[in-house]
């Protein structure tokens, strides 16, 4: 959703400077990528009430930030502000400053951007996670941003959950690196296309994903066998969009997720998972998600009227072996 240049905002078509001559969509690397510590003499030392999350509810990547704010029971931790719906000329919209004011027809992100540097170029996205003390950009890449989540204030809150235990990283590590490009990546790509062999392309390697998925999970409880990890949780966040977002609007749908036995109920598991003080849920909101992605990609910005699901209904995942969530010693 368009840029800055050199300090100064620039509107653009969704993804326009990210779409090659050829056609297809290829995403900007992040930008920022310091690093929350507990360790001493950290810049950026583990605090509660120091960090804050900038985070919209259409966006997978800042969803993976919110699931895991309160997988970790970190609500009294890491403050979060949301963005207001919808999709506007200036990119992220939120009701108040990076000081908690208020502002008159709403505050774009990109100034808490050029707060961090009055002369960046560069993309403006959510998630965005935001040093309060010194007023600086900590990271914007969700897959930093979850691991840090995952051990970073556990001193602070007692939590022992580990999504990404040092045993298991391997095929973590492999499962993300199999999804990204193919899945939470590739939706965008068949979105964002711009001719027909990109689109064909990019929504082949959709589906050919989404069946290795469906032929893994049909026999383990969950991608890294028997514990749920960080694996299962980046793959969420696109999965809960797929039915209402992507299969329409980026026109994926050569199937649903709901048409995938084991699929379509290892996502109930994961929508239904509790967390520390409140269930992951509860970050999902998909009136905005369903509004957010026709409007990126309906010329006249009219919003599909469904699909509607119930993904509180009842699974069938205890039938395999699962050990659940891995605890830290």
């Amino acid at each position: 959703m368009a840029q800055l240049y050199n300090g100064e905002w620039r509107d653009s078509a969704p993804a326009a400077e990210e779409v090659g001559e050829d056609g297809q969509f290829r995403r900007t690397e992040s930008r920022f990528r310091d690093w929350i510590s507990p360790e001493p003499g950290a810049d950026y030392p583990a605090e509660a009430g120091r960090y804050r999350l900038w985070v919209a509810a259409v966006c997978p990547w800042a969803s993976r930030t919110t699931a895991y704010r309160v997988l970790k029971g970190l609500e009294d931790v890491v403050a979060i502000s949301w963005a207001l719906p919808g999709i506007r000329s200036e990119g992220w919209v939120f009701s108040h400053d990076q000081f908690g004011n208020r502002v008159e027809g709403g505050f774009p992100l990109h100034r808490l951007y050029t707060a961090h540097d009055p002369h960046l170029t560069g993309k403006v996205t959510v998630p965005t996670l935001w040093d309060e003390q010194t007023g600086r950009i900590v990271n914007n890449e969700s897959a930093d941003i979850i691991r840090m989540l995952n051990s970073a204030f556990d001193a602070i809150t007692g939590d022992r959950q580990d999504f990404c235990p040092e045993s298991l990283r391997p095929r973590i590590d492999r499962w993300n690196e199999a999804i990204y490009p193919a899945l939470n990546n590739g939706v965008y790509r068949a979105g964002f296309a711009k001719t027909q062999a990109a689109y064909d392309q990019a929504v082949a390697g959709v589906f050919a994903m989404l069946d290795q998925m469906e032929t893994h999970l049909a026999a383990h409880r969950y991608l890294a066998g028997e514990w749920l990890t960080e694996a299962d949780w980046r793959a969420f966040t696109t999965l809960v969009r797929f039915d209402v977002g992507y299969h329409g609007a980026f026109k994926c749908n050569r199937r649903a997720i709901e048409d995938y036995p084991a699929l379509r109920n290892y996502l109930r598991e994961l929508y239904q998972w509790e967390g520390v003080t409140s269930p992951v849920a509860d970050t999902v909101l998909f009136d905005q998600i369903r509004r957010g992605y026709y409007e990126l990609a309906d010329k006249h910005g009219i919003v599909a009227v469904g699909p509607e699901l119930d993904l509180a209904t009842p699974h069938d995942r205890e039938r395999l072996p699962g050990k659940g969530v891995w605890l830290k010693a």
